[in-house]
């Protein structure tokens, strides 16, 4: 029998899982590629892993440590469940994030009988559904297709929910519903069910839905005709439901994009070997260009890097800056679909027509291909994203930007202590951003000697001058401008606003980790190289980097490939 994870570090929480799991390239791994791929061509989930996290308890991971789990952190979160999304986003989510997702809704506004009663049920393996996604109104959750009526002491539930995922083995369900039939903020709300007890004939779970991407996951709905429900079933106050809702996506938000990565770390690793594998082999055809295969190695590697700072402290920014991270979750899920999407294709210029083998460990690449991008749609995806970031641009522009002190120090430095996580101090729009300060500090530090850090300092200027210039071009626009189809030229300023944040992030990490335990990262030519790229995306003038940047980048490359650790911040040892 698997041992439970212990109560130790993240780090230590990591190997066992890493441990556990086994390298996925071995043909005779039970929990690798080979049951893995054939399990997503039979679209059903990965028994065999599934089994293995119930025996290590992982469902602790997602329940805070004041009701009985391991939940201490989002970051924590993030690292111990990383190896799941290097293996498969759709274990990932089928397994563990669509039911923290709905715990996230209870440990925000529930009583604290339903804390525990959620607490009993995951702390026992069980999974929890969440009931948000509208298809028939393009995920607009605000035009729920299910209402609940008051009758006698509870409420009678019509209409259906056409997408939730893990419903038929849900034993906990968070269903989003409308509650008063006049339009406005206060028209939904949200209830904690049991989803075994709704009587036979009265809800009815409806067929599955199989998906292109994530096809392992269980995706079926369920249909209400005057279902009853109990008054203690109301999560929060009546008519909470869009606050609630606005709050938890701050955190899976963050969660999501930040785990995401973790499949483009396997994809990378993916193409290095591939890449050595025809090297060694001899099979470089004339048409083969050496050079550019390394460049898109090394690029896939500095957007890793890059996304993975912006992640970091989006993450971290939970705790220590909770009343500000509307603006940076969004901006973070925003960036998903454009950094990561966009490396898996620069790695397919590695794999060339290998990206369509779906057997063998190069299946895992189109796996992913078709998996990652899923993740940007929905309730929480790109528009959804921009529609949190672009109200509160003019509030950054007036009273924010070049206002705001520097962040706390402890916002940037990896695997450190934060305070619990306050969900009543998050924010759902207060207009401030003090991660930008991160980039303003950076650019008006004293350079160093070496050619790597004047570079960066020189770049950080000129982010800096682009955060001016965005500041400008929003005091310019009138009140007009940011309504009706004139408003669209507001989407192109919160494009250019989460670059802007991803290079802050990545500043403030490479400046908090002088004389830290990761020498890589005090290292200049990384962050040059990550803040030179969002220039570039920005349109930037801006001149070629050191030579020694790319030397460097390349070797740590190699040198994680040789030794199996991760190619994310945290430079963890896996498994294969």
């Amino acid at each position: 029998m698997t041992a439970l994870l212990s109560p130790a570090p993240a780090r230590a929480r990591v190997a066992q899982i890493e441990a556990a799991l086994g390298d996925p390239t071995e043909p005779g791994n039970p929990y690798g590629y080979r049951g893995l791929l054939a399990a997503d061509r039979a679209a059903v989930p990965f028994a065999a892993v599934e089994d293995l996290l119930d025996g290590l308890g992982v469902s602790a991971e997602y329940v805070p440590q004041h009701l009985g789990g391991r939940l201490d952190s989002i970051e924590t979160l993030v690292r111990v469940m990383r190896p799941l999304f290097r293996r498969d986003v759709g274990l990932g989510m089928g397994y563990g994030m669509h039911t923290f997702m709905a715990a996230s809704d209870v440990w925000i506004t529930g009583t604290p009988a339903q804390q525990e009663w959620l607490a009993d049920l995951l702390l026992g393996g069980a999974r929890a559904a969440i009931a948000q996604h509208e298809t028939a109104h393009s995920n607009d959750y605000v035009r729920s297709q299910v209402a609940a009526r008051r009758a006698g002491d509870g409420f009678l539930l019509t209409g259906s929910k056409p997408m939730i995922n893990n419903l038929s083995r849900a034993e906990a369900l968070v269903l989003f519903c409308r509650t008063d039939r006049e339009p406005g903020s206060r028209s939904h709300s949200v209830l904690l069910l049991d989803p075994r007890q709704l009587p036979a004939g009265r809800a009815t779970v409806l067929p599955r839905h199989h998906a292109v991407g994530l096809r392992g996951c269980l995706w079926t709905g369920i249909a209400f005709d005057d279902c009853p429900a109990p008054e203690s079933a109301l999560l929060g106050a009546a008519g909470s439901g869009v606050e609630t809702a606005l709050r938890s996506f701050q955190i899976s938000r963050t969660v999501i994009a930040a785990m995401a990565l973790a499949a483009v770390d396997t994809s990378l690793r993916t193409a290095v070997q591939f890449d050595l594998d025809r090297r060694l082999g001899g099979s470089y055809g004339s048409w083969t260009d050496p050079a550019k295969i390394d460049q898109a190695l090394v690029g896939a590697f500095v957007n890793l890097l890059l996304y993975d700072a912006f992640a970091v402290v989006a993450g971290r920014a939970l705790h220590l800056l909770p009343e500000q991270t509307s603006v940076y979750s969004a901006s973070l899920k925003y960036l998903l679909p454009k950094v990561l999407t966009k490396t898996m294709y620069d790695l397919s210029v590695v794999l060339g027509a290998g990206i369509y083998t779906r057997d063998g460990n190069l299946g895992i690449f189109q796996k992913h291909v078709r998996d990652v991008p899923v993740l940007s749609l929905g309730h929480a995806g790109t528009v959804a994203c921009q529609a949190t970031v672009i109200p509160q641009l003019p509030w950054l522009a007036r009273r924010s930007w070049f206002a705001e002190p520097e962040p706390p120090a402890e916002l940037f430095r990896l695997g450190t202590d934060v305070p619990p996580l306050d969900h009543a101090r998050l924010s759902l729009a207060c207009g401030r951003d003090s991660v930008s300060a991160a980039l303003v500090a950076v650019a008006d530090g004293a350079p160093g000697g070496s050619p790597a850090d004047r570079a960066l300092r020189t770049l950080a200027g000129r982010l800096v001058g682009e955060l001016r210039d965005l500041q400008q071009r929003v005091l310019a626009l009138s009140d007009a401008d940011w309504a009706g189809p004139r408003g669209a030229v507001s989407f192109p300023l919160a494009d250019r606003y989460a670059l802007l944040l991803a290079a802050a992030s990545v500043a403030g990490v490479w400046q908090h980790s002088q004389g830290g335990r990761d020498p890589f990262l005090a290292d200049p030519c990384w962050a040059a190289m990550a803040l030179h790229r969002i220039a570039r995306q920005l349109g930037t003038p801006v001149g070629e980097l050191p030579p020694e940047c790319g030397t460097r980048v390349r070797h740590e490359l190699q040198l994680r490939f040789a030794d199996r650790r991760s190619f994310d911040l945290y430079n963890t040892p896996v498994p294969g």
